[in-house]
């Protein structure tokens, strides 16, 4: 039997090629994150966590329109990218918190209407995820907002659902910071967010912190668009309310047949996540005219991953639906899904995701010929003693110690 697309993606796509395309398009935009470094550069950050924010400016480049589809980003097959194909980075340089803040004074000083676009990306994500991601974001939605991608410590694996999130909680002060600065910043003059699946969570609390520690929310922040959002309904009423009445314009994306929101609400205690509701059904239908909440239902929409968790970023309608509402006045994951993800996202359920040795059994035979499963679980195989690796010999089962499989800064083995 011969398989096709066993090779997965290649790493280290962030290291900066020389070569250019005329006819491709940039997308330049400034990165904060709470990761920690990355042993490989053209990695730059991992999905730990790093005591302390970091900083850096990251231009991409976009190939040209005819060669690829509106929504998508077409990742590099190989090494080096050819920027008349694939996406490439054209420059990854850390900065300090100085060089960042220089960098977006300069930018928004070039900007047409003296706007931010922050982008914080959801569940799932690696790095290079999340860069290219809201490259595309951006380039396909037309927006002249100034872009400023949050990247969180996300391990980039459906079997880290609980690392993930305690990471959106460790983020939060870093994020409200930023909303801080940028609401102090007297040449930015209107702040837009717009938030992905876990991501909710974290923007939404990090503007709920903001409320409450200085009285209200700052008017220059116009839009707050919540895609996908993995954020208990419950939780979300009292969010708003501790925002106060003065709050942003709201924009809902909404899909019930989000199969990765169906796998967090039995995470969850079988409570709807709010990405997930049917906006026309009591009690939400009156709770979202009431805070004035705008709800684009995304369910007909035949785009997006195998999740169908990132349709907001790949339905060309919607990524120009969210340009032009920047533009008017101011889904997206983009990680690797093998075919042992989705096995284990449709039969293994909530003790899979939630981390135990259940959802690694059940991947475990497809890890050996799928390259991106063997890649998502290459950090948990150490509760069933089973190597995933990247070799020819990667269905070969091999005990692999602790330090091998999770690595000295993992915070250990989850026995």
């Amino acid at each position: 039997m011969q398989l096709s697309g066993c090779a997965g993606r290649p790493r280290g796509v962030l290291t900066p090629v020389a070569e250019t395309e005329p006819s491709a398009s940039k997308v330049e935009m400034v990165v904060t994150t709470t990761r920690s470094q990355a042993g490989n550069p053209g990695e730059m950050f991992s999905g730990e966590r790093a005591l302390a924010p970091a900083f850096a400016e990251i231009t991409v480049s976009i190939p040209p329109a005819n060669v690829r589809k509106v929504g998508e980003v077409a990742w590099p097959k190989k090494l080096p990218p050819n920027p008349a194909t694939d996406f490439a980075v054209l420059k990854a340089a850390e900065v300090d918190r100085k060089g960042a803040e220089d960098w977006l004074k300069k930018s928004v000083a070039k900007s047409p209407d003296r706007s931010v676009l922050v982008f914080i990306h959801g569940f799932n994500n690696r790095f290079e995820d999340s860069v290219y991601r809201f490259a595309q974001i951006v380039n396909d939605s037309g927006a002249h907002s100034v872009p400023v991608l949050v990247t969180w410590p996300s391990r980039g694996s459906l079997l880290a659902y609980g690392y993930d999130r305690e990471s959106t909680n460790y983020t939060r002060n870093a994020l409200e910071n930023l909303f801080q600065y940028l609401a102090k910043d007297p040449d930015i003059k209107e702040v837009s967010v717009l938030a992905h699946s876990m991501g909710n969570w974290l923007a939404l609390e990090s503007l709920r912190q903001m409320a409450i520690r200085n009285g209200r929310l700052p008017p220059k922040f116009k839009n707050v668009m919540l895609a996908a959002p993995d954020v208990d309904v419950d939780v979300f009423r009292s969010q708003i309310a501790d925002m106060g009445e003065q709050h942003p314009q709201f924009t809902l994306f909404v899909s019930r047949d989000d199969r990765a929101l169906a796998v967090s609400k039995r995470v969850w205690g079988n409570v709807s996540r709010l990405g997930s509701i049917d906006p026309t059904q009591e009690p939400y239908k009156t709770e979202l005219a009431d805070n004035k909440i705008t709800v684009i239902d995304l369910t007909e929409i035949k785009a997006g991953d195998d999740l169908r968790h990132s349709k907001f970023a790949e339905s060309p309608q919607i990524v120009q639906l969210i340009g032009t509402r920047l533009s008017d006045g101011q889904t997206l994951t983009d990680s690797r899904v093998g075919l042992g993800d989705r096995i284990v996202a449709a039969t293994a359920g909530a003790a899979s995701v939630a981390g135990t040795a259940a959802g690694l059994a059940v991947a475990a035979p497809v890890a050996m010929i799928d390259q991106d499963t063997r890649d998502n679980y290459g950090r948990h195989v150490d509760s069933l003693g089973v190597a995933v690796s990247d070799g020819p010999a990667a269905g070969v089962p091999a005990k692999k110690t602790c330090d091998e499989t999770q690595g000295t800064r993992g915070g250990g083995c989850n026995r």
